[in-house]
């Protein structure tokens, strides 16, 4: 089963809502893929991407910010895939043999719902892709733009743990 790991600065929202929606977009299409999510510092996750993950039936209000040493095997992970500038520069160096992809997302921070939910939505569109490549034997994307347009949006929201 291939892992993957999403990088962030403090493990609080983009990482944490990207793992979210790459373990649902993995299950939605049968994929098998371990996914975790880390920071270069551990802090706290926002009550913002807590919420605006609940609106879509995702619930991370018992999730925890990690750094890579509290995640298994922080070494030995297929894809590394960093979602904001800071960690890209942080990110220590995997073997040749992982895949590394830098997707930088707008840190929702201190913005309205309104941008949490583009932040989202623009996270769901790019994982969502990157499932589908693996699952189709496909390089993944090598940037948010490589992404091709999916559908983000439930048409209703699934109970927690399914």
């Amino acid at each position: 089963m291939p892992r993957l790991l999403i990088l962030c600065t403090h493990n609080s929202a983009r990482s944490q809502m990207a793992e979210g929606l790459a373990r649902r977009a993995a299950q939605d299409i049968g994929l098998d893929l371990d996914v975790f999510s880390a920071g270069t510092q551990a802090t706290a996750v926002k009550p913002d991407a807590v919420a605006v993950m609940a609106e879509i039936g995702l619930d991370l209000s018992a999730n925890t910010s990690k750094t890579l040493f509290d995640v298994p095997d922080p070494w030995t992970f297929d894809y590394v895939v960093t979602v904001c500038d800071s960690a890209a520069e942080a990110c220590p160096a995997y073997p040749a043999t992982t895949v590394m992809r830098h997707y930088p997302f707008v840190d929702p921070s201190g913005g309205i719902l309104e941008r949490w939910r583009t932040v989202r939505d623009q996270l769901g569109v790019q994982f969502t892709s990157f499932a589908r490549a693996l699952a189709a034997g496909r390089a993944v994307p090598e940037s948010y733009a490589d992404a091709p347009p999916v559908d983000t949006h439930p048409v209703a929201a699934q109970p927690v743990g399914t």
